[in-house]
């Protein structure tokens, strides 16, 4: 049986779209096991090894401590006796990835792991050492260049905090790394993000977008996956137990609405009770407790997702209280986001014509979180000014910062607009979201008893929901909302994440 040649390039055109919409927003390995780089051979790397060897441990020399020496074995790999070699790649190519490095440096000595052979994370002699240049630091993310700029350098990230251990010393990285999402014309619809670096058992990075490859990159184009490289000519450096593995679903954290009640009232409490049931956080409102909360989070290797704080239009009221700066100072350098509702009497919601006063206020407020390396994302609220995710995308195109992006908010949405614009909503929100809550709700509902439940209640499709956000390249933090639920959070919280595990099960 014949077929007309433009029904079979009709057809291999629709085989082609679907694999790529499936394929080039995946990032990660699905297949959900662990990858081992280092042992006792090169396997698991490409041919070109240069000067690399495999020892059983590395040491500085004691005649010349900007050497490093080696003990015959397996397990260690180093750039040769000079320290001066080829860079190392992996065979394997990933995207979105978990992984565990450890590596010691001799004295003054540099080296470097570039996810994707695009995006470093400094390894470096940060020993008792001031920064030159923003993520020169070990466990810094390294900058970006561009000739024609001026600085040169650009979007270098230097670590919260030093803890770099003295040379000779091993250190460890513990990194979750989210590659950059590509729409079916292969066009980037995410930048590469850092979700969490980790440098010897302390967070010194948390959700660091990277716009594009960072200096010395072996490559300069973004792809959905690429190998891991280890820079070898910069300086002696020595890897081992370099482990890789899927990154897993967003972050998924608790919003304090859903923490707090009878047996929870205190930061450490509600802190301990997200943890132990498997939550990355809290997203907060700006409050005496937010200083203490902050602090229990940290101790706990947790994050402060969001702090919910608003802002007023009005020319006759105030644009914002004094607990907005007090926020601001106490998250300052932790890179959360401020949560931002927006309010009015003169205006009505969903008004444009409060646009330029609204635009006038935001960009004040973004540009004290830009000191204070913060971000902000605009918060809609049914009944407020601000009140739907198509407001909150019109007015951050208009402040046009960078820090400055949008909330989608499940329960608000449900309420003022319709549910059948999910795709094209998410799709036109995606150059700007900064972050995501959701929480269990009856299609169709109408009051919040309805609208907001936990995660394994309801009508509305949240699975459907959460796939649309990841075909739309979404992957930052997403939330839960607990407003007005009631009852026993602890109960209510290990329902809701043991309905997140099954939503995010990997399908066979």
């Amino acid at each position: 049986m014949k077929v007309r040649s433009s029904k079979i390039k009709v057809f291999l055109l629709i085989v082609s779209s679907l694999c790529l919409s499936l394929c080039v927003n995946v990032g990660a390995k699905e297949s959900g096991a662990s990858v081992v780089l280092t042992g006792g051979d090169f396997s698991q790397w490409r041919d070109n090894t240069g000067q690399w060897q495999i020892v059983g441990d590395v040491f500085t020399k004691p005649d010349n401590n900007k050497l490093l020496g080696s003990k015959p074995g397996n397990g260690v790999i180093v750039n040769g006796v000079t320290g001066r070699t080829s860079n190392l790649f992996s065979k394997e190519e990933f995207g979105d990835v978990k992984a565990h490095i450890e590596f010691m440096v001799s004295k003054d000595s540099n080296s470097g792991v570039y996810f994707m052979g695009r995006y470093e994370i400094q390894v470096f002699d940060s020993w008792q050492k001031k920064p030159q240049y923003p993520g020169i630091e070990c466990g810094g993310i390294y900058e970006r260049w561009d000739d024609n700029r001026e600085p040169k350098g650009y979007e270098g990230h230097s670590p919260r905090v030093n803890v770099s251990r003295e040379p000779g010393q091993w250190q460890t990285f513990d990194i979750i790394f989210r590659a950059p999402r590509f729409n079916r014309r292969g066009e980037k619809v995410a930048n590469a993000r850092f979700e969490k670096v980790v440098h010897n058992g302390t967070v010194v990075h948390a959700d660091i977008e990277v716009s594009g490859p960072t200096r010395a990159s072996a490559f300069n184009d973004a792809k959905p996956s690429g190998p891991l490289m280890l820079q070898g000519d910069h300086g002696p450096v020595a890897y081992r137990n370099i482990r890789i593995e899927p990154a897993g679903p967003n972050p998924f954290f608790a919003m304090d609405t859903a923490t707090k009640d009878d047996k929870h009232k205190t930061a450490k409490e509600q802190v301990e009770m997200v943890k132990e049931l498997g939550y990355a956080g809290i997203g907060g409102r700006a409050d005496k407790e937010l200083g203490e909360m902050l602090e229990e989070l940290d101790k706990n290797g947790l994050r402060m997702f969001a702090v919910y704080l608003g802002a007023n239009i009005d020319a006759d009221q105030p644009s914002y209280g004094p607990e907005l700066k007090e926020a601001i100072e106490v998250l300052k350098g932790s890179n959360s986001i401020l949560w931002l509702f927006v309010q009015s009497k003169k205006f009505k919601p969903s008004q444009p014509e409060g646009d330029g006063r609204a635009v006038e206020v935001i960009r004040e407020i973004s540009d004290m979180a830009t000191e204070a390396g913060l971000r902000i994302a605009l918060y809609p609220h049914a009944g407020f000014w601000l009140e739907k995710v198509e407001d909150a995308i019109r007015v951050a195109k208009k402040v046009d910062r960078k820090n400055a992006g949008i909330t989608f908010n499940l329960c608000h949405w449900l309420r003022t607009e319709d549910e059948k614009n999910m795709r094209s909503l998410i799709t036109s929100a995606m150059p700007h979201l900064f972050v995501v809550s959701i929480n269990g709700a009856d299609s169709g509902g109408k009051d919040w008893k309805q609208l907001i439940q936990t995660l394994d209640r309801g009508t509305f499709d949240i699975g459907r929901f959460l796939r649309t956000l990841k075909r739309s390249g979404y992957t930052g933090p997403i939330g839960f909302q607990g407003y007005g639920i009631g009852g026993d959070a602890y109960d209510n919280l290990r329902r809701t994440m043991d309905a997140w595990r099954k939503l995010n099960k990997p399908r066979r």
